[in-house]
């Protein structure tokens, strides 16, 4: 899989930012300049430990969620982490007499829950907290008002930080951070500090394809003005006496996001050694600090690697580098993380950048002004609802339809904030349902259309013309009845749309019959136009209408099928030719290999019979995860390495087998495709479909629901 690509420099960044932490613990400039150190550690080295806040809500905070299965499990490691960084310290706090001074269980648990109970562990339940309050905070309000209330805490804590001085001058204010500071010790922390971090990081990556794509000097000025307006606060602030800590800047969150943005802007792929190497540096280094100066003490270099500032800084970096490099040398031997392809049965495989092309090159096709609506029902054709549609509005698609209600909420709940239309019938009982999560309801008769009204709840509808389907929608004949469900008084009309029952024939009836079908819902729309009705957005092309009726003219086209890269049926040649590109494949892992003799029956019903000696795989994936039945041999196929191989008798629940004798290096754990994301051969979803006697659209909607969606970028 090829590497995500804009991280290198948030990467890259990271080994900056864990020396500076260093820096900030060693003074390296302290035996020159006093003045010059603390420029350096208390201006330019604040920015480590925000950067790393916000990159931790780069990866963290999303407005696209599944599920709280991310927080979950940032939250499992960074306090895995806190644990064993307290017990790494615990000999240096029993050592140094800390817990002796541990005043009762509140100070104790001040310690323990906001500064960390080792100077610089602080860092980890700051981003346990800071870390939770950002997530929730986006996910219920949005980056705006999730960047408003974080905002709003981290005044506060500057009040109780740099500016303290100003906010003492309030007896109310200095009695209020007395308890402030009784609670939890210093402002910076992950109330006060950490929140408004993760959420500009988790900002930038909600938005990062919208201005990645253009120049990065205008960040990097940005930064170095934001920069040097903070240097000269702090230079102020320090010459009034007013700083408690000097931890919070008013200046720093800019100048944080503008060296982000600017960071992200670098090209190449991640570099994920950088991560765990500067973690590590950071949570070793004042053992590695411990180490240098006793190893002085014993080899007589006490002038050259302590008294020494520079010297001194270099050794602990160093020193921590190495301890960190051999950490997660022995990091890596742990086993590959739950839900990896690597660990799954079976899975089906998704290539987002397909996706986007395919989005792209479909958005391209269409006349200036109509825009694409993706068709995202069924799970987005079994590709995965959460994952297709996230990847498809961040490509710039800003309208999606789906077929039941629960499909649209579940978009909303996944964070998507585009149009979303409900092409199916909708309870009419569920209109507040509706309103609440902002769906655009399909009115497909008027009574019905009369019954959501009678709701009351004001809701945007498009109203479906039926030209000839005779499935659902008003008569386009009905000019009445459609000037009734454009006027009815609790619903507005957003859009008018009709289906095209044969938009991918290719025989004269057919293609006579779509003629008429457009003909009629655009005689319908100028007959409403003399009527001085006003029209809303019209649609009428679904895939096949895109591919052979390219130039009509409309505002939205729903492209369902085309957009996962496939056709319907393989062979059919349509009007306009693009490089669409399948997205999905379905994988399955052999379980074991077996030897059966000639003559031996395998599975139900005993439908496979060896013709001699055979050696047979077991791949673990069978109908209940939506491989259908029909694929039993000898109509089913396997691709194993090189190798096409016949499925062995009867499809199973949960299982199936595979002739995998002309493929004797077959072995458990090897992986079998089942349908493979190619445009042309056997494995293609097209001519798998065909050999069922169906179509790709059925045979990619199956997918079980405990076939897990893997994500690829190659």
């Amino acid at each position: 899989m090829k590497a995500a690509e804009g991280f290198r420099g948030i990467d890259g960044f990271r080994l900056a930012a864990a020396a500076m932490v260093v820096a900030l613990h060693t003074s390296p400039l302290a035996s020159y300049s006093a003045g010059a150190d603390w420029f350096l550690t208390r201006v330019l080295c604040r920015l480590a430990v925000p950067f790393f806040f916000t990159a931790s809500g780069f990866f963290l905070v999303s407005r696209y969620q599944k599920d709280a299965g991310r927080l979950r499990r940032f939250l499992k490691k960074t306090a895995a982490l806190y644990g064993v960084g307290m017990l790494l310290y615990l000999p240096l706090n029993l050592y140094s007499g800390a817990f002796a001074r541990q005043n009762g269980l509140l100070r104790f648990l001040r310690s323990a829950v906001f500064e960390g109970t080792f100077y610089h562990l602080w860092y980890l339940p700051a981003a346990l907290l800071g870390g939770s309050i950002a997530y929730f905070a986006v996910w219920r309000l949005g980056y705006r008002r999730a960047f408003l209330a974080a905002g709003a805490l981290y005044v506060l804590g500057l009040l109780g930080d740099s500016y303290f001085g100003l906010a003492a001058q309030s007896p109310l204010l200095r009695r209020l951070y007395s308890q402030v500071f009784l609670l939890c010790g210093p402002t910076r922390n992950g109330l006060f500090f950490a929140p408004l971090f993760f959420v500009l990081g988790g900002w930038c990556a909600g938005s990062k394809q919208g201005w990645q794509k253009k120049g990065a000097a205008g960040d990097v000025c940005a930064f170095l003005l934001c920069f040097l307006l903070m240097a000269a606060e702090a230079v102020l602030l320090r010459a009034l006496g007013w700083p408690r800590q000097d931890s919070m800047l008013a200046f720093l969150p800019p100048c944080v996001l503008f060296l982000f943005r600017a960071l992200c802007r670098i090209p190449g792929g991640r570099l994920a050694w950088a991560g765990s190497l500067s973690r590590n540096v950071y949570l070793l280094h004042p053992w590695v600090i411990v180490a240098v100066r006793a190893a002085a003490r014993l080899l007589g270099l006490w002038r050259l690697l302590v008294e020494n500032s520079a010297a001194h800084f270099l050794a602990v970096c160093l020193g921590s580098a190495a301890g960190g490099a051999v950490a997660a040398v022995f990091s890596k031997l742990r086993p590959p993380r739950k839900g990896s392809a690597s660990r799954e049965r079976a899975w089906v495989e998704v290539n987002l950048k397909n996706l986007a092309h395919n989005a792209r090159a479909l958005q391209s096709a269409l006349p200036q002004g109509c825009a694409l609506m993706a068709v995202v029902k069924a799970e987005a054709y079994g590709h995965g609802g959460f994952e297709t549609a996230v990847c498809l509005e961040r490509a710039g698609v800003t309208a999606f339809a789906v077929a039941t209600i629960d499909e649209g909420i579940a978009l909303r709940r996944y964070g998507i904030r585009g149009e979303i239309l409900v092409l199916g019938v909708t309870d009419v009982g569920r209109a507040k349902e509706l309103r609440r999560y902002g769906l655009a309801q399909t009115l497909p008769s008027l009574d019905y259309a009369r019954a959501l009204d009678a709701q009351k709840a004001p809701l945007k509808v498009h109203v479906k013309i039926d030209t000839g389907m005779h499935r659902l929608g008003i008569d386009s004949r009905d000019l009445a009845g459609v000037r009734e469900a454009l006027s009815l008084r609790h619903l507005t009309a957003v859009g008018i749309y009709t289906h095209l029952c044969c938009a991918d024939g290719q025989t004269p009836e057919d293609e006579a019959f779509t003629n008429e079908q457009v003909r009629r819902f655009y005689a319908l729309l100028e007959r409403l136009k003399r009527c001085g009705i006003p029209l809303p957005k019209h649609h009428v092309q679904s895939s096949y209408g895109i591919l052979n009726l390219p130039g009509l003219r409309c505002d939205y086209a729903r492209a369902g099928i085309a957009l996962y890269g496939v056709p319907s049926s393989p062979g059919g040649q349509t009007r306009l030719q693009l490089d669409l590109r399948p997205v999905l494949s379905v994988k399955a892992r052999v379980s074991l290999v077996r030897t059966v003799s000639k003559g031996e029956t395998v599975g139900y019903g005993r439908r496979f019979t060896a013709q001699r000696e055979s050696r047979i795989a077991v791949l673990a994936i069978g109908y209940a995860d939506g491989l259908p039945r029909g694929l039993s041999g000898p109509v089913g196929r396997v691709r194993i390495g090189e190798k096409v191989l016949p499925i062995a008798g009867r499809v199973c629940m949960d299982q199936l087998m595979v002739d995998v004798t002309d493929a004797p290096n077959t072995a458990p754990g090897d992986v079998g495709v089942l349908v493979e994301a190619t445009a042309t051969g056997a494995l293609s979803a097209p001519r798998v479909a065909e050999r069922l006697g169906s179509i790709s659209n059925e045979l990619l909607c199956r997918r079980g629901a405990r076939l897990p969606v893997v994500c690829v970028e190659e």
